[in-house]
């Protein structure tokens, strides 16, 4: 058995791939409209996982968007995506910088939470050993649900 994807519905393509590409860093693997079914499949994957997701043997992020307008919510119940990412510190403040609210915190230098423009949680670890907890993180409070 390989993990292949986890889908993820979405209201607003354009809006869901400016998050998860030019703010969280994915890049666009395949895209598929169907017409007969009204929708569009967008596939995404971490940098470091491209090469093996363009031969299909790579973890991705399968974004599905319903041409017909419909409601989603309880988006966290699936649980969250995770990634792991360089400098944590350094991924929550580009995140913030793009207007992105970090949900929980990095404050022990391993983890922290954001939410897509749909409400999936999407969890941010430190790639390694945690980082010395450091300001603003080391006191910042939580902001909303994650």
């Amino acid at each position: 058995m390989q993990y292949l994807h986890t889908m993820v519905r979405v209201r607003d393509l354009e809006q869901s791939l400016d998050f998860y590409c030019n703010k969280l860093g994915l890049q666009e693997v395949n895209r598929y409209d169907v017409e007969a079914g009204r929708f569009t499949l967008v596939f995404l994957a971490a940098p470091e996982d491209v090469e093996r997701a363009k031969e299909k043997s790579g973890p991705m992020v399968e974004l599905t968007y319903n041409w017909d307008p419909e409601e989603y919510d309880g988006g966290r119940n699936f649980g969250h995506l995770a990634y792991l990412v360089d400098d944590i510190y350094a991924a929550c403040q580009k995140l913030m910088d793009a207007g992105v609210t970090i949900n929980r915190p990095p404050r022990d230098g391993h983890m922290a939470f954001v939410r897509s423009p749909d409400g999936i949680s999407i969890e941010l670890l430190q790639r390694g050993e945690a980082l010395e907890p450091a300001e603003p993180w080391a006191s910042m409070e939580n902001t909303g649900t994650w």
